[in-house]
């Protein structure tokens, strides 16, 4: 049984010791069917976080150590009023606490979606999205997703609302809101969706990544600040020809990049690599079978990336990990965190290294078998040997 956020360490679920796990060659998929071996995570502690919210976190640290989980803060997709909140963990995320919002929902519309990191000068940034409910008419088109099987309106799908820019300078207690510096459309003409980590690229400036609709023509893009976050600009498409979404990015250093994002084709997550400071892309390889996304990507201080993605294959539900000890020209087999969650809703991993070494992990799941209702689940755990 999962323990509740309380610091009280649960029983350690029945998982085996880690394994070396050999590595995977780029330009294959690391994880090419539901029956590729998998080592298993050495799991310290797992909690139910935050009960009865959707959550998809976002995970950033602040400079004086504090953990930072933003959250949608419902029991569902996005299907009412929501908003995204701002919660904090000071003791390695045993124990969270809320600490403010800085998303907040107009009048029939949510915010679900964001990105998070850190300014150059500490502050702490949100960029958020989310759903109009603002249908005019019964007979006003509206987006493929904005229809449910039985061919009904579903709610809060009529049209994105503007993206705004939330910051803080107090630890995400309070919260100051642009709604107009963010471009209200993307480079075809369609609202952006934020996603991820905002990263620092080696000119200083910020870099988040979007996606946008409508389906099936998703496109990623790069977009970038040059005044720490206060305007964003300058897209970069992270792909031209084919649909990419949810987009993780990592900067190497030095100019050097790595993006993970989300395909609907027979891979769940495609390597992209950049070598001019993210202002141009090339595909890599497939990292992952179908319904294995999305994923996060985190640079270990032993000088290994972290890869940690949600799995969607029947009877695997939960979250993977996989290490590259050459930035990503190579990884490990796939190391499972988390199976036992009770159905492919399920995943949106992030993940920050503990001082001690250890990896915490944050995901949101539908459920598990001791604990029927959506949640913010955590899991520390030790990263196999290097």
């Amino acid at each position: 049984m999962l323990a509740a956020a309380s610091g009280q360490e649960q029983p350690k679920p029945p998982f085996a010791t880690a394994k070396p796990a050999p590595k995977v060659a780029a330009g294959r998929p690391a994880a090419q069917s539901a029956d590729v071996r998998q080592a298993t995570a050495v799991v310290i502690q797992r909690l139910v976080a935050i009960d009865n919210v959707c959550a998809w976190p976002n995970l950033t640290v602040l400079r004086d150590g504090t953990i930072i989980a933003m959250i949608f803060n419902r029991p569902n997709h996005g299907l009412e009023a929501g908003d995204i909140d701002c919660w904090a963990s000071t003791d390695g995320g045993r124990t969270w606490k809320k600490r403010g919002t800085p998303g907040p929902h107009e009048p029939e519309t949510n915010r679900i979606h964001v990105a998070a990191g850190l300014a150059g000068n500490g502050d702490l940034i949100a960029i958020t999205g989310g759903w109009s409910n603002r249908y005019p008419s019964e007979s006003t088109p509206a987006f493929a997703n904005s229809k449910s099987p039985d061919g009904s309106r579903l709610p809060f799908r009529f049209e994105l609302v503007p993206t705004w820019v939330a910051r803080s300078s107090d630890g995400g207690f309070t919260w100051s809101i642009d709604k107009r510096s963010f471009p209200a459309l993307g480079p075809n003409g369609v609202a952006c969706t934020p996603f991820g980590n905002i990263q620092t690229a080696a000119d200083g400036s910020l870099c988040v990544a979007v996606y946008n609709r409508p389906m099936p023509a998703l496109r990623a893009f790069v977009y970038r600040s040059r005044d720490d976050g206060k305007t964003w600009g300058e897209p970069v498409a992270l792909d031209e020809k084919v649909s990419r979404n949810e987009t993780a990015l990592l900067h190497l250093g030095d100019g050097q990049w790595l993006a993970a994002a989300r395909s609907y084709g027979p891979h769940g997550i495609y390597l992209y690599r950049s070598t001019d400071d993210a202002r141009s892309w090339q595909q890599s390889a497939p990292l992952t079978a179908t319904a294995q996304y999305p994923a996060h990507l985190l640079k270990l201080r032993d000088g290994r990336l972290l890869l940690s993605y949600g799995n969607r294959v029947a009877s695997q539900f939960g979250v993977v990990a996989m290490t590259s000890a050459d930035n990503g020209v190579t990884w490990s087999n796939p190391i499972t965190v988390v199976r036992d969650l009770t159905s492919g809703d399920c995943g949106y991993p992030a993940s920050v290294q503990l001082p001690g070494g250890e990896i915490l992990t944050a995901y949101y799941a539908g459920g598990v078998v001791s604990h029927q209702r959506y949640h913010m689940g955590t899991v520390i755990w030790k990263p196999p040997a290097k």
